[in-house]
């Protein structure tokens, strides 16, 4: 979202890094509904009688427990998304906690592209999802996107605001890198 300004160092000004953010505050509704069925499986394993029977309420209490667990991880590691572009790679971490992440050396990427409507629903839902056909992507909210196309055919993309700024960092860290091109006829 932010391009911060190159700093002068002893061989010249620093590269630009770019951040940005997204956000996903409906995340925060199953959230709250893990964590409803964690405080049940506690409240069972501390309140109830055990002498109705342990292994119906074992399952009961540990059914709640994971269930609780899994929902609250799951949701809140896709409540937000970070992305960091500098010139050696591009970061993607996840949630508050920067879990699950990726990281993408700009030396694999032969392409960015802005895409302005990425959805949920193109990719089976939110988080991290990989489809055949279209690749891999972290998406945390309906809206626009960082595409990357990588060396070896695959895509990554990501859900981002500000994506089309990103893309022209990541443009110009490309092209900063590239070789030269030749200027004149090649000498036999």
């Amino acid at each position: 979202m932010r391009q911060h300004a190159p700093r002068p160092g002893p061989e010249g000004p620093a590269p630009p890094v770019w951040t940005g953010r997204a956000t996903n505050r409906m995340q925060w509704l199953p959230a709250v509904g893990g964590a409803a069925c964690l405080a049940l499986g506690i409240r069972l394993a501390v309140v109830s009688s055990w002498a109705s029977g342990i292994a119906p309420l074992l399952m009961a209490v540990i059914g709640c427990v994971a269930v609780g667990l899994l929902v609250l991880f799951g949701t809140l590691a896709f409540v937000q998304v970070a992305v960091r572009v500098d010139d050696h790679a591009m970061e993607v971490r996840c949630g508050h906690i920067g879990v699950p992440r990726r990281r993408i050396p700009l030396s694999h990427v032969v392409g960015a592209e802005f895409d302005p409507a990425v959805t949920p629903r193109q990719w089976g839902g939110w988080g991290y999802r990989w489809r055949p056909e279209k690749g891999t992507a972290v998406i945390v909210r309906r809206g626009e996107g960082l595409v990357l196309r990588l060396g070896d055919g695959r895509i990554f993309t990501v859900t981002v605001d500000d994506a089309e700024s990103g893309v022209h960092a990541i443009r110009g860290l490309l092209r900063r890198a590239a070789p030269p091109a030749p200027t004149g006829p090649a000498s036999v």
